[in-house]
């Protein structure tokens, strides 16, 4: 299973006794690292295909001040794709409307249609990718009928997806729009959240000793500057971690 972190927040905060704590668990991820910082509609993004705990690039990048009111990272443990550049988180695309989205995702598609017609075009292998290159051609979809969509109907857009793509598939994501963070889990205990002044911290453990609370099941749930400002559909499709056992072997068994 990977792991995630996400910070939004009204003001920037002191992140590195936070990021420490996660990218030292890349003894258990070993497939990847990543962080993506937001300033408004640009994104900078560091990523390395290699164990976090290992990575020079990423000590020395630790060892001096990091702040953020924005940002995602994850460490990765590979099921789909092979350890490169092209299939570690975050993943960035740019709709029709030069609006850029960036996704990190736990979990595993196990079988989506709507995601199949993206195999060729991605850059990587992961389904993670696909994701997030559905939701992209879905919002363009909806810009042919109306130029510029507003942060809610952006929402309703994405709210609908995680309804029709969770069924029997793993699907805890963290997707950042330039305005709105989104956040989702379908999986029990496997994302928290803790508010800490004018941020609330997103992760798949938690890191430190405040009040970490589990993240609400299956619904959609999205962030501006620290502030919960929509919430979606309770689509009840959660996922068991028996259930991901069995298809993981079953696609082992195929793959021989």
């Amino acid at each position: 299973m990977c792991e995630m972190f996400g910070v939004t927040s009204h003001g920037k905060l002191e992140l590195n006794e936070l990021l420490l704590e996660f990218f030292s668990h890349g003894i258990e991820h070993p497939n990847g690292w990543g962080m993506a910082f937001f300033y408004g509609n640009a994104v900078s993004l560091e990523k390395q295909p290699e164990a976090s705990h290992k990575s020079k690039y990423l000590k020395q990048r630790l060892q001096f001040k990091v702040e953020a009111d924005k940002m995602f990272a994850h460490i990765r443990l590979a099921t789909r794709g092979d350890q490169s550049y092209e299939n570690t988180h975050p993943f960035v695309m740019r709709d029709n409307s030069d609006r850029i989205w960036t996704l990190v995702h736990n979990g595993t598609i196990f079988d989506c249609d709507l995601l199949s017609p993206f195999v060729h075009c991605q850059q990587g292998q992961t389904d993670s990718e696909r994701i997030l290159a559905y939701i992209v051609s879905r919002m363009n979809k909806e810009m042919e009928k109306k130029k510029e969509l507003s942060g809610q109907e952006r929402f309703g857009v994405v709210d609908e997806i995680l309804c029709e793509i969770t069924r029997e598939n793993k699907v805890n994501l963290l997707l950042f729009d330039g305005e709105l963070m989104y956040v989702h889990t379908n999986y029990k205990n496997s994302l928290y959240r803790c508010r800490k002044k004018d941020a609330v911290i997103i992760s798949t453990k938690p890191l430190d000793c405040h009040v970490w609370e589990p993240v609400p099941m299956n619904i959609l749930i999205a962030y501006q500057d620290g502030e919960q400002v929509y919430k979606g559909t309770n689509h009840k499709n959660e996922f068991f971690e028996t259930e991901e056992k069995m298809r993981l072997l079953f696609l082992d068994f195929a793959n021989l």
